[in-house]
């Protein structure tokens, strides 16, 4: 099986090369997508052996990861993982993901923050699972950990689908696919790993406030547009069977 790590790269000079570098480790092909950063980012990467792919100016974290999906796809992986270049992702745990793909093919592989979960921002935390409770309404089953950006994608996914990538919606894509996804049969699964916060790095680039209102204002739509999808809560909260266990 050919497995593709996509890496979404803004601004992160001071931890790349050691995500890129374990992530070599692990998988056939690692994409690098340098989403416009004005500092030595690329530079740090020269000398490894990587696909890298350079935006001109930024656009986004979603216009980033369907950048690399895509050159993914040419490169016939049959798995496509992503992880943030920030160094809050461990690329070792890969393959707990891909042992998890083996019995769940038809599957996004969540790497779920579960481990450690006491270390992360209390804000950041109250806004994963205010996020994780719609999500999990939208897509119609419970979804854990909604916001991990290290997840595993099936490529057949990854060829049925096309979402907005605008940039004003970078953060709202990877809650997008989660929903979109269930409407053609792949569910998520999760895979409990470690959760990682440095001090004294970089301010996340996810905004608690901002991407979490941009994220429920997109479920609130796909919600009307359902007439508000009940069954879907039901699911969600346990009520109603869990879909997952009739996928095929």
């Amino acid at each position: 099986m050919r497995t593709a790590v996509v890496i979404p790269v803004y601004n992160e000079a001071a931890t790349i090369r050691e995500v890129v570098t374990a992530a070599l480790h692990q998988v056939d092909h690692v994409i690098v997508v340098d989403d416009g950063s004005v500092d030595e980012s690329a530079q740090q990467l020269a000398d490894l052996d990587i696909h890298l792919l350079r935006h001109t100016r930024n656009q986004g974290k979603a216009t980033a990861l369907q950048s690399g999906f895509d050159h993914a796809l040419t490169l016939n992986a049959s798995a496509v993982i992503t992880l943030d270049g920030d160094g809050q992702h461990n690329p070792g745990e890969i393959p707990n993901l891909l042992i998890s793909m083996r019995e769940n093919p038809r599957s996004i592989i969540i790497a779920a923050r579960l481990k450690q979960r006491h270390n992360a921002p209390r804000l950041r935390l109250f806004a994963n699972r205010f996020a994780d409770f719609w999500v999990s309404w939208a897509a119609g089953y419970p979804v854990t950990d909604s916001q991990s950006g290290f997840r595993l994608y099936p490529s057949g996914l990854l060829r049925s689908i096309r979402l907005n990538t605008s940039k004003e919606r970078g953060f709202v894509f990877e809650s997008e696919i989660v929903i979109e996804a269930a409407s053609h049969n792949f569910y998520s699964v999760s895979v409990p790993v470690e959760s990682i916060y440095r001090t004294g790095g970089r301010q996340s680039h996810y905004k608690p406030w901002t991407d979490t209102w941009r994220i429920v204002r997109m479920i609130a739509w796909r919600l009307i547009r359902r007439g508000l999808y009940l069954q879907g809560l039901f699911r969600s909260l346990g009520i109603m069977p869990d879909p997952r266990k009739h996928a095929t």
